[in-house]
């Protein structure tokens, strides 16, 4: 079975999952439902994993958008599906929008932040990764003004974010705490050893707040301390976890 926590929102249409690490078919360091096409992995793997997890969601596999990811701010705005496959055509961003109901946004992470939002009056979905220069580059305020450019209102936004590393676990040296703290103030972290650190789950959530998100909610898993996850940091070789936000 595959393992991922799902949800609707206030029966609205609005749909969000995060995929764990279970119920895949990659081997060794990937297990199990290793999702990201750019790590290593086997590619009929993967492509079996992104089966596995869409139709454990009631998604049609063909129906997900993927994006070649590479911690920016740029925002790509999608209408039909994406192949299971990595495509020379998948977009380079680290953002998505659409407003075709039933097309599902992926987003691919292993301590980054997944950040799915949705807009059911709108109709506008969007998802982001968020790494440390994602958030400093402003991927998240750019994927809420690419859906409020399809007439979104940020006061209706629905924010989810899933598994990331932690502020208590994301040490980093004290000049790059220093310029994240610079852009967002909210990532001033400190790990649990007492060295400087970044929380960039704070950093995106405080940046949601004040463009105006007002109903969002974050995972409390740590990827970096559970073992039910991807961790880049903990692990180096390892596979992507995935973030799905779709409309009915």
């Amino acid at each position: 079975m595959i393992g991922q926590r799902s949800e609707a929102s206030d029966a609205s249409g609005a749909h969000f999952a995060f995929t764990d690490r279970w119920g895949g078919v990659s081997a060794v360091p990937y297990e199990e439902l290793n999702l990201g096409g750019a790590v290593g992995d086997d590619p009929e793997a993967v492509r079996t994993n992104r089966e596995l997890a869409a139709k454990s969601l009631g998604l049609d596999p063909d129906r997900v958008v993927w994006m070649n990811q590479v911690h920016g701010n740029d925002v790509a705005e999608v209408d039909g599906p994406s192949s299971t496959r990595p495509t020379r055509d998948t977009p380079s961003v680290d953002g998505l929008v659409t407003v075709t109901r039933g097309l599902a946004l992926a987003v691919l992470t292993a301590d980054c932040v997944p950040v799915l939002l949705a807009d059911p009056v709108a109709g506008v979905v969007a998802a982001a990764h968020a790494g440390r220069p994602g958030m400093v580059a402003g991927i998240v305020p750019a994927a809420v003004d690419a859906m409020a450019s399809l007439g979104a209102d940020p006061a209706r936004i629905v924010a989810r974010t899933g598994p990331a590393v932690c502020g208590r676990c994301y040490e980093v040296p004290e000049e790059m705490r220093a310029d994240v703290a610079a852009v967002e103030p909210a990532a001033y972290a400190e790990t649990g050893w007492g060295t400087p650190a970044v929380d960039v789950v704070a950093g995106v959530h405080a940046q949601l707040e004040r463009l105006g998100v007002r109903d969002r909610q974050q995972s409390p898993v740590c990827t970096r301390e559970s073992a039910d996850h991807f961790s880049y940091r903990r692990d180096r070789t390892t596979g992507r976890l995935a973030g799905y936000v779709w409309l009915d």
